[in-house]
């Protein structure tokens, strides 16, 4: 196993007053050479979004985007037609293929949203736009990862898709437990990013907004310090 720790006060940081970012990887005014991407994972932004306030339309081509709200919630809007309100417990995602234009606004006007959005590389260009979300239950599956993302050919019909070999897992675990994943595709690897709490991986120590990414291992075993709520995804090295 190789694996690189990358604390959350490393992140690249943004402040635009309606706006507070921070960025896993080179994105906007923010370059860092060693954070380009990891693998066909491009961009991990965790942002902070005042009342009111969001992204106005803008347009995305070729890449496969994952948003995952985890206070109060965004109104969406697009070119496809899509329109409506995406909340905490909810995933969604959008395949911008040939392109697409979309906005996102907090939908409360009095209090302030916060959301995990993320890039994934496309194994496949110039698909048609889509778009879907879902609902995931991760307290009545607590101490297990819930499969929120999978490919299309991965997929057992209780996760969104997408057009990559990418398997997005979110889960909450409770302190004093030790959790397996295995790779689900050979030759992949993992980047962990740790909402809350505190775990171990290959002894390093995560807190809160910490993330791992981790390569050439079959299995990862995540130790629970305590209750931890955490993203993993799985991704493909190279295209």
């Amino acid at each position: 196993m190789t694996s690189q720790l990358y604390k959350a006060n490393t992140r690249g940081t943004a402040d635009f007053g309606w706006l507070q970012a921070n960025f896993s990887f080179s994105f906007g005014n923010y370059f860092n050479p060693e954070r380009v991407q990891f693998g066909m994972l491009r961009v991990l932004n965790d942002d902070t979004i005042a009342a009111g306030a969001g992204f106005g339309t803008h347009g995305h081509a070729n890449m496969e985007i994952i948003t995952i709200p985890l206070e109060g919630g965004l109104m969406h809007k697009d070119s496809m037609g899509n329109e409506g309100v995406i909340r905490f417990g909810e995933v969604q995602v959008m395949s911008a293929g040939s392109g697409v234009e979309h906005s996102e606004m907090n939908a409360s006007k009095t209090e302030r949203a916060k959301t995990l959005q993320l890039w994934v590389f496309p194994d496949t260009e110039e698909v048609t736009p889509r778009y879907d979300q879902k609902s995931f239950d991760l307290e009545q599956h607590k101490n297990t990862f819930v499969n929120v993302v999978s490919p299309k050919n991965h997929n057992d019909g209780n996760a969104l898709w997408v057009h990559q070999k990418t398997f997005f897992n979110l889960g909450i675990f409770d302190e004093n437990r030790t959790i397996n994943y295995p790779i689900q595709i050979p030759n992949n690897g993992v980047y962990l990013f740790l909402i809350e709490g505190e775990i171990e991986i290959n002894n390093q120590i995560l807190t809160a907004r910490d993330a791992i990414g981790i390569t050439a291992t079959t299995a990862i075993d995540i130790k629970i310090n305590s209750t931890a709520k955490i993203l993993l995804i799985e991704v493909p090295m190279q295209q």
